[in-house]
Protein backbone atom coordinates (compact mmCIF):
# COMPACT_ATOMS: atom_id res chain seq x y z
CA UNK A 1 0.00 0.00 0.00
CA UNK A 2 1.33 3.86 -0.84
CA UNK A 3 0.51 4.61 3.16
CA UNK A 4 1.69 3.11 6.48
CA UNK A 5 -1.19 2.36 8.70
CA UNK A 6 -0.12 1.73 12.55
CA UNK A 7 -1.56 2.01 15.79
CA UNK A 8 -0.61 5.86 17.47
CA UNK A 9 2.32 4.89 19.14
CA UNK A 10 0.74 7.88 21.85
CA UNK A 11 -0.68 7.03 24.92
CA UNK A 12 -2.44 10.54 25.45
CA UNK A 13 -3.65 10.28 21.28
CA UNK A 14 -4.89 7.18 20.45
CA UNK A 15 -6.39 6.14 17.28
CA UNK A 16 -4.81 5.30 13.85
CA UNK A 17 -1.22 7.03 12.74
CA UNK A 18 -0.85 7.63 9.26
CA UNK A 19 2.60 7.93 7.39
CA UNK A 20 3.91 8.14 4.15
CA UNK A 21 6.91 5.71 3.30
CA UNK A 22 7.85 7.32 -0.11
CA UNK A 23 8.41 10.45 1.57
CA UNK A 24 6.46 12.61 -1.07
CA UNK A 25 4.56 14.03 2.70
CA UNK A 26 6.65 14.15 5.53
CA UNK A 27 3.51 15.13 7.75
CA UNK A 28 2.02 12.53 10.42
CA UNK A 29 -1.38 12.28 11.29
CA UNK A 30 -3.20 10.48 14.05
CA UNK A 31 -6.60 9.99 13.33
CA UNK A 32 -9.09 9.66 16.65
CA UNK A 33 -10.74 5.83 16.81
CA UNK A 34 -14.01 7.39 16.14
CA UNK A 35 -13.10 8.67 12.95
CA UNK A 36 -10.95 5.83 11.35
CA UNK A 37 -13.67 3.93 9.62
CA UNK A 38 -14.48 6.97 7.87
CA UNK A 39 -10.85 6.53 6.21
CA UNK A 40 -12.73 4.10 3.76
CA UNK A 41 -14.71 6.35 2.22
CA UNK A 42 -12.13 8.26 0.98
CA UNK A 43 -11.88 6.05 -2.03
CA UNK A 44 -13.32 8.62 -5.35
CA UNK A 45 -17.03 6.81 -5.47
CA UNK A 46 -18.44 7.83 -2.29
CA UNK A 47 -19.57 12.06 -2.11
CA UNK A 48 -19.68 14.68 0.48
CA UNK A 49 -22.88 13.93 1.56
CA UNK A 50 -22.44 10.43 1.98
CA UNK A 51 -19.38 11.46 3.96
CA UNK A 52 -21.61 13.83 5.87
CA UNK A 53 -24.22 11.42 6.59
CA UNK A 54 -22.23 8.71 8.29
CA UNK A 55 -20.62 10.99 10.22
CA UNK A 56 -23.71 12.64 12.10
CA UNK A 57 -25.11 8.72 12.06
CA UNK A 58 -21.58 7.70 14.07
CA UNK A 59 -21.79 10.87 16.54
CA UNK A 60 -25.33 12.37 16.46
CA UNK A 61 -23.33 15.82 16.42
CA UNK A 62 -25.18 18.17 13.53
CA UNK A 63 -21.47 19.95 12.99
CA UNK A 64 -21.16 16.73 10.83
CA UNK A 65 -20.42 19.39 7.80
CA UNK A 66 -17.27 20.84 10.23
CA UNK A 67 -15.82 17.36 11.27
CA UNK A 68 -15.83 15.99 7.39
CA UNK A 69 -14.46 19.41 5.90
CA UNK A 70 -11.72 18.97 9.00
CA UNK A 71 -11.09 15.79 8.02
CA UNK A 72 -10.76 15.59 4.43
CA UNK A 73 -8.45 19.23 4.38
CA UNK A 74 -6.39 17.23 7.11
CA UNK A 75 -6.26 14.38 4.28
CA UNK A 76 -5.62 16.25 1.58
CA UNK A 77 -2.79 18.79 3.07
CA UNK A 78 -0.96 16.14 3.54
CA UNK A 79 -1.21 14.45 0.73
CA UNK A 80 -2.95 11.66 1.59
CA UNK A 81 -5.41 11.54 -0.88
CA UNK A 82 -5.24 11.64 -4.61
CA UNK A 83 -5.85 15.04 -6.32
CA UNK A 84 -3.44 18.19 -7.40
CA UNK A 85 -1.69 18.68 -3.66
CA UNK A 86 -0.55 14.79 -3.86
CA UNK A 87 0.44 15.42 -7.58
CA UNK A 88 2.57 18.02 -6.97
CA UNK A 89 4.52 16.45 -4.42
CA UNK A 90 5.12 13.74 -6.14
CA UNK A 91 6.39 15.11 -9.23
CA UNK A 92 8.61 17.47 -6.99
CA UNK A 93 10.05 14.39 -5.55
CA UNK A 94 10.59 12.48 -8.29
CA UNK A 95 11.94 15.16 -10.01
CA UNK A 96 14.88 15.97 -6.74
CA UNK A 97 15.51 12.25 -7.28
CA UNK A 98 16.36 12.41 -10.66
CA UNK A 99 18.40 15.55 -10.75
CA UNK A 100 19.97 14.35 -7.55
CA UNK A 101 24.03 13.68 -8.36
CA UNK A 102 23.97 10.97 -5.62
CA UNK A 103 21.66 8.81 -3.65
CA UNK A 104 21.71 10.27 0.06
CA UNK A 105 21.12 8.13 3.55
CA UNK A 106 17.24 8.38 4.07
CA UNK A 107 17.21 6.24 7.32
CA UNK A 108 20.43 7.93 8.96
CA UNK A 109 19.78 9.26 12.22
CA UNK A 110 16.26 6.99 12.77
CA UNK A 111 17.90 3.33 12.07
CA UNK A 112 21.20 3.89 12.38
CA UNK A 113 23.60 7.09 14.21
CA UNK A 114 24.62 9.71 11.55
CA UNK A 115 27.80 10.40 13.15
CA UNK A 116 30.54 8.54 11.81
CA UNK A 117 32.61 7.50 14.97
CA UNK A 118 29.42 7.24 16.69
CA UNK A 119 28.40 4.87 13.61
CA UNK A 120 31.59 2.91 13.92
CA UNK A 121 31.81 2.79 17.61
CA UNK A 122 27.69 1.37 17.51
CA UNK A 123 28.30 -1.36 15.14
CA UNK A 124 31.87 -2.42 17.11
CA UNK A 125 29.78 -2.69 20.22
CA UNK A 126 27.66 -5.26 18.44
CA UNK A 127 30.85 -7.15 17.26
CA UNK A 128 31.08 -6.91 13.58
CA UNK A 129 34.50 -7.51 11.84
CA UNK A 130 36.17 -8.15 8.32
CA UNK A 131 35.33 -12.46 8.07
CA UNK A 132 37.70 -14.84 7.05
CA UNK A 133 35.90 -16.44 4.18
CA UNK A 134 38.26 -17.12 0.88
CA UNK A 135 37.49 -16.19 -2.55
CA UNK A 136 35.20 -19.56 -3.44
CA UNK A 137 32.52 -16.88 -1.67
CA UNK A 138 29.54 -16.02 -3.77
CA UNK A 139 27.90 -14.29 -1.90
CA UNK A 140 25.40 -13.73 1.38
CA UNK A 141 22.33 -13.45 2.41
CA UNK A 142 21.47 -11.03 5.34
CA UNK A 143 18.39 -9.64 6.73
CA UNK A 144 17.50 -5.35 6.05
CA UNK A 145 15.02 -5.36 9.53
CA UNK A 146 16.18 -2.84 12.09
CA UNK A 147 19.63 -3.28 13.29
CA UNK A 148 18.72 -3.43 16.45
CA UNK A 149 16.25 -6.40 16.03
CA UNK A 150 18.45 -7.98 13.59
CA UNK A 151 21.70 -7.63 15.17
CA UNK A 152 23.22 -11.60 15.39
CA UNK A 153 21.82 -12.31 11.96
CA UNK A 154 23.27 -9.19 10.35
CA UNK A 155 27.25 -9.91 12.14
CA UNK A 156 27.10 -13.77 11.45
CA UNK A 157 26.68 -12.78 7.40
CA UNK A 158 29.00 -10.35 7.14
CA UNK A 159 31.67 -12.92 9.34
CA UNK A 160 31.12 -14.67 5.90
CA UNK A 161 33.18 -11.79 3.68
CA UNK A 162 37.13 -11.89 4.28
CA UNK A 163 39.43 -9.53 3.21
CA UNK A 164 39.91 -11.42 0.12
CA UNK A 165 36.77 -10.01 -1.33
CA UNK A 166 38.11 -6.44 -0.46
CA UNK A 167 38.09 -5.70 -4.27
CA UNK A 168 34.79 -7.47 -5.34
CA UNK A 169 31.83 -5.61 -6.67
CA UNK A 170 28.79 -6.15 -4.45
CA UNK A 171 25.69 -6.71 -6.35
CA UNK A 172 23.14 -5.89 -4.12
CA UNK A 173 19.77 -7.26 -4.62
CA UNK A 174 17.36 -5.42 -2.29
CA UNK A 175 13.69 -6.15 -1.56
CA UNK A 176 12.00 -3.33 -2.98
CA UNK A 177 9.16 -2.91 -0.81
CA UNK A 178 7.35 -0.83 -2.62
CA UNK A 179 8.38 -0.85 -6.45
CA UNK A 180 6.45 -1.71 -9.34
CA UNK A 181 5.72 -5.71 -9.97
CA UNK A 182 7.67 -7.57 -12.23
CA UNK A 183 10.50 -4.52 -12.24
CA UNK A 184 13.79 -4.25 -11.38
CA UNK A 185 15.02 -0.77 -10.05
CA UNK A 186 18.07 0.67 -11.01
CA UNK A 187 20.28 4.06 -10.88
CA UNK A 188 23.57 5.22 -11.76
CA UNK A 189 23.95 7.21 -8.48
CA UNK A 190 26.51 6.77 -6.35
CA UNK A 191 25.27 5.89 -2.21
CA UNK A 192 26.41 8.29 0.43
CA UNK A 193 26.62 6.81 3.86
CA UNK A 194 28.23 8.87 7.30
CA UNK A 195 31.13 6.61 6.44
CA UNK A 196 31.37 7.76 2.53
CA UNK A 197 30.39 7.37 -0.65
CA UNK A 198 29.87 4.14 -2.20
CA UNK A 199 30.92 3.78 -5.78
CA UNK A 200 28.03 2.67 -8.26
CA UNK A 201 29.31 0.38 -11.38
CA UNK A 202 27.53 2.40 -14.04
CA UNK A 203 28.64 0.30 -17.11
CA UNK A 204 27.07 -2.52 -15.39
CA UNK A 205 23.80 -1.00 -14.73
CA UNK A 206 24.24 0.26 -17.88
CA UNK A 207 24.14 -3.02 -19.46
CA UNK A 208 21.83 -4.31 -17.68
CA UNK A 209 19.23 -1.69 -18.57
CA UNK A 210 19.95 -2.18 -22.69
CA UNK A 211 19.62 -6.20 -22.25
CA UNK A 212 16.54 -6.43 -20.37
CA UNK A 213 14.71 -2.79 -20.97
CA UNK A 214 10.88 -4.15 -20.41
CA UNK A 215 11.62 -4.98 -17.12
CA UNK A 216 14.58 -2.51 -15.87
CA UNK A 217 13.15 0.76 -14.44
CA UNK A 218 16.14 3.18 -14.51
CA UNK A 219 16.36 5.75 -11.74
CA UNK A 220 13.61 4.28 -10.03
CA UNK A 221 12.69 6.47 -7.15
CA UNK A 222 12.19 3.53 -4.85
CA UNK A 223 15.61 3.85 -4.23
CA UNK A 224 15.30 7.17 -2.70
CA UNK A 225 13.38 5.76 0.06
CA UNK A 226 14.07 2.18 0.69
CA UNK A 227 16.12 0.59 3.32
CA UNK A 228 16.98 -2.81 1.87
CA UNK A 229 20.33 -1.61 0.05
CA UNK A 230 21.26 1.32 2.35
CA UNK A 231 21.88 -0.70 4.65
CA UNK A 232 24.29 -3.74 3.72
CA UNK A 233 26.31 -0.65 2.29
CA UNK A 234 26.48 0.33 5.61
CA UNK A 235 27.58 -2.90 6.51
CA UNK A 236 30.08 -3.08 3.97
CA UNK A 237 31.48 0.01 3.99
CA UNK A 238 32.16 -0.80 7.86
CA UNK A 239 34.35 -3.65 6.55
CA UNK A 240 36.05 -2.04 3.49
CA UNK A 241 36.06 1.20 3.53
CA UNK A 242 33.43 3.91 2.08
CA UNK A 243 34.81 3.46 -1.82
CA UNK A 244 33.25 0.02 -2.14
CA UNK A 245 32.27 -0.58 -5.71
CA UNK A 246 28.41 -2.03 -5.87
CA UNK A 247 25.58 -2.54 -8.35
CA UNK A 248 22.21 -1.50 -6.67
CA UNK A 249 19.42 -3.29 -7.81
CA UNK A 250 16.05 -3.05 -6.41
CA UNK A 251 13.76 -6.37 -7.07
CA UNK A 252 9.99 -5.69 -7.05
CA UNK A 253 7.18 -8.50 -6.29
CA UNK A 254 6.28 -11.52 -8.79
CA UNK A 255 2.36 -10.85 -8.24
CA UNK A 256 2.21 -12.28 -11.49
CA UNK A 257 3.00 -15.24 -10.57
CA UNK A 258 1.87 -15.49 -7.47
CA UNK A 259 -1.45 -14.24 -8.43
CA UNK A 260 -2.29 -16.18 -11.53
CA UNK A 261 -0.16 -18.97 -11.51
CA UNK A 262 2.99 -19.81 -13.35
CA UNK A 263 6.94 -19.35 -12.77
CA UNK A 264 8.00 -15.81 -12.63
CA UNK A 265 10.18 -15.90 -15.61
CA UNK A 266 6.83 -16.55 -17.78
CA UNK A 267 6.62 -12.28 -17.94
CA UNK A 268 9.35 -11.74 -20.67
CA UNK A 269 10.48 -8.85 -19.27
CA UNK A 270 11.53 -10.73 -16.05
CA UNK A 271 12.94 -13.60 -17.87
CA UNK A 272 14.92 -11.11 -20.21
CA UNK A 273 16.58 -9.28 -16.77
CA UNK A 274 17.16 -13.07 -15.29
CA UNK A 275 19.56 -13.91 -18.44
CA UNK A 276 21.18 -10.55 -18.49
CA UNK A 277 22.05 -10.57 -14.71
CA UNK A 278 23.26 -14.30 -15.37
CA UNK A 279 25.34 -13.27 -18.45
CA UNK A 280 26.25 -10.25 -16.59
CA UNK A 281 27.72 -13.09 -13.82
CA UNK A 282 28.99 -15.17 -16.13
CA UNK A 283 30.94 -12.83 -17.23
CA UNK A 284 32.53 -11.17 -14.38
CA UNK A 285 32.67 -14.33 -12.65
CA UNK A 286 35.10 -13.78 -9.72
CA UNK A 287 34.92 -10.15 -9.88
CA UNK A 288 31.67 -10.02 -8.22
CA UNK A 289 30.35 -11.01 -4.76
CA UNK A 290 26.31 -11.02 -4.51
CA UNK A 291 24.79 -9.51 -1.20
CA UNK A 292 21.05 -10.45 -0.59
CA UNK A 293 18.88 -7.86 1.49
CA UNK A 294 15.76 -10.06 2.58
CA UNK A 295 13.46 -10.75 5.25
CA UNK A 296 11.11 -13.70 5.47
CA UNK A 297 8.08 -14.07 7.09
CA UNK A 298 5.89 -11.35 8.67
CA UNK A 299 3.21 -12.58 10.67
CA UNK A 300 0.74 -10.81 12.89
CA UNK A 301 -1.39 -8.09 13.20
CA UNK A 302 1.06 -5.32 11.77
CA UNK A 303 0.63 -7.64 8.87
CA UNK A 304 -3.15 -8.22 8.83
CA UNK A 305 -3.17 -11.60 10.40
CA UNK A 306 -5.90 -12.26 13.26
CA UNK A 307 -3.27 -13.85 15.79
CA UNK A 308 -1.18 -11.84 18.18
CA UNK A 309 2.49 -13.46 17.12
CA UNK A 310 4.98 -14.37 19.49
CA UNK A 311 8.49 -15.13 18.23
CA UNK A 312 8.93 -19.20 18.14
CA UNK A 313 5.72 -19.96 20.12
CA UNK A 314 2.58 -20.93 19.05
CA UNK A 315 2.30 -20.21 15.29
CA UNK A 316 5.53 -19.21 14.88
CA UNK A 317 7.12 -22.23 15.70
CA UNK A 318 5.05 -23.76 12.79
CA UNK A 319 6.40 -20.93 11.00
CA UNK A 320 9.63 -21.66 11.61
CA UNK A 321 9.55 -25.49 10.18
CA UNK A 322 7.58 -23.81 7.14
CA UNK A 323 10.24 -21.27 6.90
CA UNK A 324 13.48 -23.88 7.29
CA UNK A 325 11.81 -25.88 4.15
CA UNK A 326 12.51 -23.24 1.69
CA UNK A 327 15.63 -22.45 3.25
CA UNK A 328 17.20 -25.93 1.99
CA UNK A 329 15.65 -25.28 -0.85
CA UNK A 330 17.94 -22.02 -1.28
CA UNK A 331 20.53 -24.18 0.59
CA UNK A 332 20.11 -26.52 -2.92
CA UNK A 333 20.13 -24.43 -5.33
CA UNK A 334 16.34 -25.14 -6.37
CA UNK A 335 14.31 -21.77 -7.58
CA UNK A 336 11.76 -24.21 -9.00
CA UNK A 337 11.26 -25.94 -5.67
CA UNK A 338 11.48 -22.85 -3.55
CA UNK A 339 8.93 -21.22 -5.54
CA UNK A 340 6.56 -24.03 -5.38
CA UNK A 341 6.45 -23.63 -1.43
CA UNK A 342 6.18 -19.55 -1.70
CA UNK A 343 3.41 -19.48 -4.71
CA UNK A 344 0.46 -21.83 -2.79
CA UNK A 345 -2.02 -19.30 -1.10
CA UNK A 346 -0.05 -16.11 -2.75
CA UNK A 347 2.95 -16.75 0.00
CA UNK A 348 0.74 -16.59 3.38
CA UNK A 349 4.01 -16.35 5.40
CA UNK A 350 4.86 -13.15 3.36
CA UNK A 351 8.68 -13.56 2.46
CA UNK A 352 9.15 -10.07 1.34
CA UNK A 353 12.62 -11.48 0.38
CA UNK A 354 11.10 -14.23 -2.09
CA UNK A 355 11.84 -12.13 -5.16
CA UNK A 356 15.47 -11.37 -4.74
CA UNK A 357 16.10 -14.74 -3.25
CA UNK A 358 14.37 -16.36 -6.50
CA UNK A 359 16.46 -13.63 -9.00
CA UNK A 360 19.43 -14.76 -7.64
CA UNK A 361 19.07 -18.82 -8.02
CA UNK A 362 17.94 -18.26 -11.60
CA UNK A 363 21.08 -16.15 -12.34
CA UNK A 364 23.54 -17.94 -10.27
CA UNK A 365 22.67 -21.48 -11.21
CA UNK A 366 25.54 -23.00 -9.24
CA UNK A 367 25.44 -21.39 -6.38
CA UNK A 368 24.66 -23.46 -3.35
CA UNK A 369 23.75 -22.04 0.69
CA UNK A 370 24.49 -22.92 4.41
CA UNK A 371 22.59 -21.83 6.75
CA UNK A 372 24.43 -19.66 9.56
CA UNK A 373 21.50 -18.44 11.62
CA UNK A 374 17.76 -18.28 11.93
CA UNK A 375 16.10 -16.06 13.74
CA UNK A 376 12.27 -14.47 14.76
CA UNK A 377 11.75 -10.97 16.13
CA UNK A 378 8.44 -9.59 17.65
CA UNK A 379 8.96 -5.89 15.68
CA UNK A 380 6.11 -5.09 18.00
CA UNK A 381 4.40 -6.74 20.93
CA UNK A 382 1.74 -8.41 18.17
CA UNK A 383 4.00 -8.79 15.42
CA UNK A 384 6.95 -11.15 14.32
CA UNK A 385 9.42 -11.02 11.36
CA UNK A 386 11.60 -13.98 10.56
CA UNK A 387 15.36 -13.37 9.16
CA UNK A 388 18.55 -15.20 8.64
CA UNK A 389 22.46 -15.42 7.93
CA UNK A 390 23.06 -17.64 5.03
CA UNK A 391 26.43 -18.18 2.69
CA UNK A 392 26.77 -19.24 -0.92
CA UNK A 393 29.21 -21.10 -2.60
CA UNK A 394 29.83 -22.45 -6.11
CA UNK A 395 28.97 -25.98 -6.34
CA UNK A 396 31.10 -28.53 -5.81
Amino acid sequence: MDLDFLPSPLEERPGLMMRDPFGYSDVTLIVPPPLVPLLAMFDGEQSEDELREAIYRMTNDLRSGEIMNHLRDALERAGFVEGPVFEGMKEARHRAFAEAEVREPAHAGAAYPDEPGMLRAWMEQQGLETGTGGEDILGIAAPHVSPEGGWSCYREAYRVLGAALRDRTFVVLGTSHYGEPEKFGLTRKDFVTPFGTARTERALVEKLAAKAPRASKMEDYCHAVEHSIEFQVLFLQAIFGPEIRILPVLVGPFARSLYRGGAPEEDEGVREFFDALGEMGAAEGQRLCWVLSVDMAHKGRRYGDPLEAEARRGEMAEVAERDRARIERLEQGDPGGFWELVRPSHDDLKWCGSAPFYTFLKAVPEARGRLRLYEQWNIDPQSVVSFAALEFRRAA
